[in-house]
């Protein structure tokens, strides 16, 4: 019974300082995402997709999956931008609500602020993120995203 008893007490001692690295790595991911998005960067930004992704959005489209699925977002975003004369786009993440991860797959969900301008008017508008991220056999790269107006 001592013996199990250390052997799940030094189980969890290890696990817990993987799992916060995991957690930590995942934000990096979503840091880097939304770096490249304040940036204009959209390269940078769609380095962090996964070869194939899912994406829902609160502008028409609304929805791109597969290969390639960032890159068309980022098109049609760029579209949207210029039909209604929006400038500055830019992305605060907040303190996530949920971090989950399980082995190599990662689960969040965080505030957002989305501030921008709009015929040189400022808005700001909160949301909410909600990502799926799948670690490779070295990092992770979001496979779904979802933006919803709060």
């Amino acid at each position: 019974m001592r013996a199990l008893f250390i052997t799940l007490a030094v189980s969890a001692f290890v696990a817990g300082p993987a799992a916060a690295t995991d957690k930590t790595d995942v934000m990096s991911v979503v840091h880097q995402w939304v770096d490249g998005f304040n940036k204009g960067d959209m390269k940078s930004m769609g380095a962090t997709c996964a070869d194939q992704t899912s994406i829902i959005d609160d502008f028409a489209p609304h929805e791109w999956h597969g290969t390639g699925a960032c890159s068309k977002w980022s098109s049609d975003f760029q579209a949207f931008t210029q039909a209604g004369e929006i400038t500055d786009p830019a992305v605060t993440v907040g303190k996530p609500w949920h971090i989950d991860v399980t082995a190599n797959l990662a689960y969040v969900v965080a505030p957002t602020t989305f501030s921008f301008k709009q015929k040189g008017k400022p808005i700001m508008e909160k949301g909410i993120v909600t990502m799926a991220l799948q670690k490779n056999a070295t990092v992770w790269r979001i496979t779904g995203w979802a933006w919803a107006d709060h």
